[in-house]
């Protein structure tokens, strides 16, 4: 029986964006519909599936539970529930060695907390967060009926994947060593305190790496977009230096947030090699990952390394085509007659 694991980040989609950009909001009662309609999906398999669900105290993974169709086993993981990314981390970690796929529901963060401990099981991430560069806008259940064709072997996952790059950030501080991880970014900015976690304004970002280039993704890796293209499993990475655009030999237009576009300055943009390591210094600031600032630091330097063990993404598209070169969307006595 092929296995599904399901994490539904209740947090993600509800951060100070929805005020200062156009960032949509994601209520609890959207993401329970998407959650619902992943499990509609997964029926296309036509093989019994066991979905573990992570739990919340929002009520959303028991009422996936309860209105799971009849041909799915479904259930809660057990696990504590602290209601922070913690909780993202800790359901992927079970998730490593007890399910065939997983399916992630939330933002780039929340991808990039399920990343991290989901190893090589492969993944799909749907968009109901704000920082969305990763996550995929499709209709949950397409979401599911790909995962059920991976998680049952209908289509080799070999195939059907690729692998994402991350950026690594490791910090040298007077107080000691300091690390981060990101999905498709790792961004510097001036901006002395975390606050929000939210960047928001442009004209404080100073720079970072980018695992990915494109002018249609959001935030960094769209300034390095307007720049050159790097696709999401490309081995390396993009280094830019950011100034005023008044004072930058280069600038771009770029969408930086959700409803949020700026003109930045680009003093550098640098192609990067895996595990090739760039160098910031950090007199006052915050390193960000994926659009939410992390670490405050002082009289600091940090080094950003692109790396090619990110998580393995189902490309959707290519799941579905494989499943219906093979046959598998066939119904008894269906047919399709030449005129």
């Amino acid at each position: 029986m092929g296995s599904i694991g399901l994490i539904v980040n209740p947090a993600a989609g509800r951060d100070i964006r929805r005020l200062t950009g156009g960032a949509s909001v994601v209520d609890d009662y959207a993401k329970r519909r998407v959650a619902e309609c992943v499990l509609d999906g997964l029926t296309v398999a036509g093989d019994r599936l066991e979905v573990l669900v992570m739990p919340d105290r929002t009520g959303i993974a028991d009422h996936a539970v309860a209105e799971a169709p009849d041909e799915i086993d479904a259930s809660t993981l057990e696990m504590p529930v602290k209601e922070t990314a913690a909780d993202t981390r800790r359901a992927a970690a079970a998730f490593r060695d007890a399910v065939d796929v997983a399916v992630i529901l939330g933002g780039d963060g929340t991808t990039r907390d399920a990343a991290l401990e989901l190893g090589d099981v492969p993944l799909i991430a749907v968009s109901t967060g704000t920082n969305n560069v990763v996550p995929s806008a499709v209709d949950g259940t397409v979401a599911g009926a790909a995962a059920a064709l991976v998680a049952t072997d209908a289509v080799s996952a070999e195939v059907v994947t690729t692998r994402h790059g991350m950026v690594e950030a490791r910090a040298e501080t007077p107080t000691g060593e300091r690390r981060l991880t990101g999905l498709a970014a790792v961004e510097v900015s001036a901006k002395s305190f975390i606050g929000t976690r939210a960047l928001l304004d442009p004209s404080d970002l100073r720079g970072g790496v980018v695992s990915r280039a494109r002018p249609g993704d959001i935030g960094l890796p769209a300034v390095a977009g307007g720049l050159e293209s790097l696709a999401p499993d490309e081995r390396g990475g993009v280094a830019l230096r950011l100034a005023g655009a008044e004072d930058a030999p280069r600038s771009v237009r770029s969408i930086v947030a959700p409803g949020v576009t700026a003109t930045i300055g680009v003093t550098s943009a640098e192609r990067l090699g895996p595990n090739d390591a760039v160098a910031f210094d950090v007199p006052d600031g915050v390193v960000g990952a994926d659009g939410e600032r992390e670490l405050e630091l002082t009289d600091a330097t940090v080094e950003l390394t692109p790396v090619s063990d990110g998580p393995r993404l189902i490309d959707i598209d290519a799941a579905l085509e494989a499943g219906a070169a093979a046959g598998c969307f066939d119904a008894v006595g269906s047919f399709i007659e030449d005129e």
